[in-house]
């Protein structure tokens, strides 16, 4: 049986913990393989390597570092077919959203290739008399990111990528449910220029999470997950005096109002809403339809049309979506599938007990559709992370935007209108962190920056862009002069530039 150990110091390590978790091949609903799962010794030793590593890493010029990302870009470019079938081997995407995965993270590498510019201080000559003023961006040291199974590609590279360019030596927790495509990438960059010992992967389960948020060394740790997970790392990341970006759970609603096309509104949610089997922090599994008309007519549109969806195994080039991850998020799923039929919600399509000749032990569930769900239920409170839509009637704008404003979850939304005016103003006052105009899924690009607000996310820093480079560095500034005099007394006045 294959085994995925850890990747330490520029090489592939074994565990000696003895534990291990299984790797499943969800098409198959069969164990491929196992992983191993880190000693609070063998972090340590991860943290070690990071150590060695930095003090050279942290002095090589910004312009080195850039070439270093832009050989990991073409890299990874160049071994995009096999990263995109280890991905969907392990996660169960279809290979173009696995595809899409990897570009997204590449999209951040790209991004991160710009960080001689992005790393420029600020400069003030004659600040006072013979006085002037600089900043300076500086890497943290030794830094960490723990991420989730649903973007194995995407997020390590949201976070070691950026991490890694300002100047500071990385380790990378990632899910123990997929961890291959994150060995690989560190594998890659060690290929592309990057030092042993400035991208280190431990793989494991909370043991490996609490010694990176209690460990003295690490200095700053990001997090995308579960919003109870996304609260405990950041309330205990920050108790140990660390540096803490923490993305949760999210409930993003998609509010169609009556000017709407709702061919393209249709379209863009069933993608929004199934694509990936709604295992995207960025769904969009809340339709909000403004007045009966309008409601009624989403609900007959989106019942042909997620009709229509096949689903596969993820070599299938004709699924629109595959497996998800394990049985146990399976059994979840199809537990609040259940949970909204006792809410009395009208359960339109039930995805339950969907099969595929071939493969009846896989993890698939088939698109389910919920109308008249109301946000007192449980159902809708809480996130899914499935192929279920709810629809949420709504009578005005303003009621729709109340169900996005006043959810527990902030991460993001969607308008689709045809009126500018509406839009403007639902963009400006909605209570959450990312608004898509007529978008169903509106992350935006690499040199802007993710972020949601509520319980969607623990921390005053987003993820990439601008942000990141804020979140991975801490500025220095210095304020000079070159006396050419006896200052006298004046070297005990407070300076006040006049």
């Amino acid at each position: 049986m294959r085994e995925v150990h850890h990747f330490i110091g520029g090489k592939a390590v074994a565990g000696t913990s003895g534990r291990f978790g299984d790797i499943y091949n969800p098409n198959t609903g069969e164990v491929q393989g196992r992983v191993a799962l880190a000693t609070v010794a063998e972090l340590g030793a991860a943290v070690d390597a990071a150590k060695a590593a930095l003090p050279a890493w942290a002095a090589t010029n910004p312009q080195r570092r850039a070439r270093v990302m832009f050989e990991f870009k073409r890299l990874v470019e160049a071994n995009m077919n096999d990263l995109a079938h280890l991905l969907s081997s392990e996660h169960g995407k279809v290979i173009a959203d696995s595809k899409g995965d990897i570009q997204r993270g590449l999209d951040v590498v790209e991004f991160a290739c710009g960080v001689p510019h992005l790393l420029k201080g600020e400069y003030t000559e004659g600040a006072g008399p013979g006085i002037d003023v600089y900043s300076m961006r500086q890497a943290l040291g030794v830094c960490a990111g723990i991420t989730p199974f649903n973007f194995p590609a995407m997020i390590p590279c949201w976070m070691a990528a950026v991490s890694i360019a300002c100047g500071n030596t990385f380790i990378l927790k990632p899910s123990e449910k997929d961890p291959s495509v994150p060995m690989r990438l560190a594998e890659l960059m060690l290929e592309a220029g990057a030092p042993a010992g400035v991208l280190n992967v431990v793989n494991g389960d909370k043991v490996s999470v609490d010694a990176i948020l209690t460990h003295p060394d690490i200095k700053a740790v990001s997090f995308v997950g579960s919003s109870d997970i996304a609260q405990y790392v950041y309330s205990t990341g920050t108790a140990h005096g660390k540096r803490v970006q923490a993305m949760g759970g999210a409930k993003n609603h998609g509010i169609i109002l009556p000017d709407a096309d709702m061919e393209q509104a249709v379209k863009d949610i069933v993608g929004a809403a199934y694509g990936s089997a709604g295992e995207r922090c960025m769904a969009l599994p809340v339709a909000v339809p403004v007045g009966k008309k309008t409601a009624d007519e989403f609900v007959e549109r989106m019942t042909a049309e997620a009709r229509k969806l096949k689903i596969g195994i993820s070599t299938d080039k004709d699924a629109h979506y595959g497996p998800v991850v394990s049985a146990v998020h399976k059994a979840k799923i199809e537990s609040y599938i259940q949970m909204g039929v006792d809410e009395g919600a009208k359960l339109v399509l039930d995805g339950r007990g969907h099969t595929l000749q071939g493969h009846e032990k896989g993890f698939f569930i088939g698109p389910s559709l919920f109308d008249h769900v109301k946000p007192g239920m449980k159902s809708y409170h809480e996130e899914i992370f499935g192929p279920v839509l709810q629809v949420v009637r709504a009578e005005t704008l303003e009621e729709a935007a109340g169900y996005a404003s006043d959810h527990q979850y902030g991460n993001g939304c969607a308008i689709f209108t045809s009126n500018g005016r509406a839009a403007r103003e639902f963009a400006a006052q909605v209570n959450v962190g990312m608004v898509g105009i007529n978008v169903p899924i509106p992350v935006p690009v690499a040199y802007h920056t993710f972020g949601g607000w509520k319980r969607s996310a623990f921390g005053d820093t987003n993820q990439h862009g601008p942000e990141g480079i804020k979140f991975w560095t801490k500025i220095k500034t210095v304020t000079q002069r070159w006396p050419d005099g006896d200052v006298g007394d004046q070297a005990f006045v407070i300076p006040t530039m006049g």
